[in-house]
């Protein structure tokens, strides 16, 4: 029988204590894992639709093979799973900067931890993905300003709510425009947000990029009884 409530992990990081929980949803008789930065959520096993979404629309929005993903934001592991789950990704960096979140998944701490490291494919990057996007040099330390076929990111909650200050600049047109760079020519940038779409960003978008639009992303969240909209924002190089 599975313990109601245990705390799998916690740490402190440069950003606040980040820590691992699993719970039952006794309301829903499930199993829940949760991470969360201080009083903040960053991600719930129980929803994770539109993280998955995230991946599916980015990855179908590009033409090709042999993609190269980059990954912004591990997590609980579900848009880097969906994204390896495309025959077509050749290689996915995943970037994240809270290094405990890394170690569960290479401990199998979190259940979709061995599948993410038993596949060659992927590669964890401990490291501030909007340092790097505001670089020259881009994801790859390795091959400085090497190109990728798509960026997708999961950080923050929306443009608008940003976990830290550090990402500030980022949403604005010159963080965009840096950002752009790092793509190949048709590649593409997905955006999670916890919002529905903004009219607002995805008009900043296309002023930076050759084509931007929005998708809502509708799901049952069964704690309310009822439905409820997240949205990906999607920009063509």
């Amino acid at each position: 029988m599975h313990p109601l409530f245990e705390e799998l992990a916690y740490c402190p990081t440069p950003i606040g204590p980040v820590s691992l929980r699993h719970r039952m949803e006794l309301t829903l008789k499930r199993e829940v894992y949760e991470i969360k930065l201080g009083d903040e959520y960053l991600m719930s096993s129980l929803f994770t639709a539109s993280e998955e979404a995230l991946a599916r629309l980015g990855l179908a929005a590009r033409d090709g093979d042999a993609l190269d993903v980059v990954v912004g934001g591990l997590g609980l592991g579900y848009t880097a799973r969906t994204v390896l789950e495309d025959a077509r990704v050749a290689s996915m960096a995943v970037v994240e900067y809270l290094d405990p979140v890394i170690a569960w998944h290479r401990s199998g701490l979190l259940p979709l931890g061995p599948g993410l490291t038993g596949d060659p494919r992927c590669s964890f990057v401990q490291d501030d993905f909007f340092a790097l996007a505001a670089s020259a040099e881009g994801f790859d330390t390795r091959r400085p300003g090497r190109l990728f076929d798509a960026i997708l990111l999961d950080i923050d909650h929306s443009p608008e709510a940003l976990l830290d200050a550090r990402s500030t600049s980022f949403y604005r047109p010159e963080g965009l425009h840096a950002l752009s760079r790092h793509l190949k020519p048709g590649g593409i940038f997905g955006l999670w947000s916890n919002d529905r779409p903004d009219p607002a960003f995805t008009e900043r978008l296309a002023g930076v990029f050759a084509e931007a639009w929005a998708e809502s992303v509708t799901f049952d969240n069964p704690l309310l009884g009822r439905p409820f909209t997240q949205s990906v924002y999607l920009a063509r190089a």
